[in-house]
């Protein structure tokens, strides 16, 4: 084994990551569509059909999704952009159109985007019902 062979705990820990990241991420969601856990800032109800509304449902679905392993890459793919779009139309614009993300609190969206895009590629790691299809699969043919 050479220094630059992957370590047999690196699927397990991509699994890890995307467990512990989108529980948190989930909850960005549930503020928005259920209050809860509470939001710091009093916010209004939100229209399901709005574009906050939109996001809201993105983020618990698509969340829950990522977070059991299925549908890994298209789901990831589907949030990076939405990261994506938070970031430019809400983010870029608080901060006066400072691309910085120490201004404009966009870190969270910057972050989460890179991390889903990563997803979009890697998959769900070991422990995804994504890798337990494809056993199955490989299994009967």
């Amino acid at each position: 084994m050479s220094l630059f062979d992957s370590s047999p705990w690196s699927d397990r820990v991509l699994s890890i990551l995307r467990i512990a990241a989108t529980a948190v991420f989930i909850t960005a969601g549930t503020t928005k569509w259920f209050g809860w856990p509470p939001s710091p800032q009093p916010m209004p109800p939100i229209e399901l059909m709005s574009q906050i509304g939109i996001g809201a449902m993105l983020e618990v679905i698509g969340g829950v999704l990522i977070l059991l392993g299925l549908f890994t890459r298209p789901v990831a793919f589907i949030l990076s952009g939405e990261m994506a779009v938070a970031y430019f139309q809400f983010h870029y614009q608080m901060g006066k159109a400072s691309f910085f993300p120490t201004i404009n609190q966009g870190i969270p969206a910057i972050l989460y985007c890179f991390l889903f895009l990563y997803m979009a590629f890697a998959g769900g790691g070991a422990w995804s019902i994504d890798r337990m299809i494809a056993r199955r699969r490989s299994m009967t043919r």
